[in-house]
């Protein structure tokens, strides 16, 4: 293949709020999308991989299926603070160039059914996967640009529940061996923190090193797609910690990785250029001196050559030996500058068109921030206005709130008074 591909996945722990949210984008629930380049005409070619249902065979959402998990004793919540990632989500992803060299569409589905199956392994079993969805739908902005034809970035969302196995003993009795105390029971623990540990001892080369868990799960993505018989591309970013990058978070990085490479291209080409420039320059001290040529002795003679009359220079085989090599010289070095001259125009055209794209995703993102910062001031002043009412309804008298309050009672004296 011409280009170097990579492999990326990524993962992300949320909590129990974000349920929605997740949902929403993944299966499309919502009605318009701040990334543009979603297409809601090609949703149909969405793939499932795995999707809970309700008795009724209507898609469980991801809370419902939590939640079933939970009530059915597959997982337990023992030990778990209330500000834990109870859910998390693994994005397995190559880009886009990739598959529209490999067959597009096709391959990619092909491509991601070996994703899942390794998948299922990494989060322990199919029970504890809420949703496997393959995304067809989102169009490569720059890439359908550069080809001048649409194409697409398919990548497979997981999102699943990180559990571990918790063994809980009963206490251990004086002077009983540690190896002879008997297990009292066996959880499956939710705990984001235990499933994806940020320090992992490593043996490399004879020695034990600290790697991050994030980075072992890159390893094993990367060498068994190619134990699959799948390649072409490289392993992700070695030694990363970052867990999972947003969309756009994603595209603003490429975009700058791109603007950054093609500043280094641009860069040579001007030094190409300039090198160019200097060679034309000393040409004529190399070859043969324009002062030399001048004073080449040439006879003019006529004749006639298919009945017109022209012109014909008579020279030495030495001299002609000399004006022909110059002039070839001047040939190849004039195409070689107009070829490189061309090429950096081109580059600085792209590269002004990687800085335009930057400078969007920066004011989407800075539109998101202040969308975020109006929905959190929102929810501030709905709990201050419910808090306001709490301490005026603990201002009204008892005998007041019992009067209004309890209807049947009054009605009931009056009666009984009758």
């Amino acid at each position: 293949m011409a280009k170097n591909h990579f492999t990326v996945v990524r993962n992300q722990g949320y909590g129990g709020g974000e349920f929605n949210t997740r949902e929403r984008h993944n299966e499309r629930k919502n009605e318009s999308y701040h990334n543009g380049d979603i297409i809601p005409e090609r949703a149909h070619l969405n793939v499932h991989y795995h999707q809970n249902l309700r008795a009724d065979g209507t898609p469980e959402t991801y809370e419902e299926s939590y939640k079933r998990l939970l009530a059915d004793g597959k997982i337990s919540e023992k030990w778990l603070k209330p500000d834990s990632k109870i859910f998390a989500e693994l994005v397995f992803d190559v880009n886009s160039e990739y598959f529209e060299e490999c067959g597009g569409y096709e391959y990619a589905r092909t491509f991601f059914d070996e994703a899942y199956r390794l998948a299922v392994k990494e989060v322990g079993g199919e029970d504890f996967i809420l949703s496997a969805l393959l995304h067809a739908d989102e169009r490569n902005k720059v890439l359908s640009e550069n080809l001048e034809r649409d194409v697409f970035h398919f990548h497979l969302h997981i999102v699943y529940v990180p559990v571990v196995e918790k063994r809980k003993y009963f206490r251990q009795k004086k002077g009983e061996p540690e190896s002879e105390r008997k297990l009292k029971a066996v959880y499956t623990q939710v705990s984001h923190a235990k499933k994806w540990p940020l320090r992992v001892p490593v043996e490399r080369d004879g020695k034990t090193i600290i790697v991050n868990s994030y980075s072992l799960l890159q390893d094993r993505y990367f060498e068994h797609m190619r134990a699959a018989g799948f390649d072409g591309f490289e392993r992700g970013e070695r030694g990363s910690t970052a867990e999972h990058l947003d969309v756009l978070d994603y595209k603003i990085q490429q975009d700058k990785k791109r603007a950054a490479e093609l500043d280094n291209v641009v860069a040579a080409k001007k030094n190409q250029v300039t090198t160019l420039e200097k060679d034309l320059k000393s040409i004529e001290g190399k070859v043969l001196a324009s002062k030399q040529i001048d004073k080449i002795p040439v006879r003019i003679s006529r004749s006639i050559v298919g009945g017109s009359d022209k012109d014909t220079v008579t020279l030495s085989k030495k001299d002609w030996d000399n004006v022909k090599k110059t002039a070839l010289t001047q040939a190849k070095k004039d195409e070689e500058y107009r070829v490189a001259f061309s090429e950096n125009t081109a580059l600085k055209k792209e590269k002004s068109k990687w800085k335009k794209s930057e400078q969007g995703y920066i004011q989407k993102v800075k539109e998101l921030e202040r969308r975020k910062m109006d929905e959190t001031l929102e929810i501030a002043g709905d709990k201050a206005e419910l808090h306001n009412l709490k301490n005026a309804v603990d201002r009204i008298p008892k005998d007041v709130w019992d009067r209004y309050t309890k209807p049947n009672q009054r009605t009931k004296n009056i009666t009984h008074g009758r």
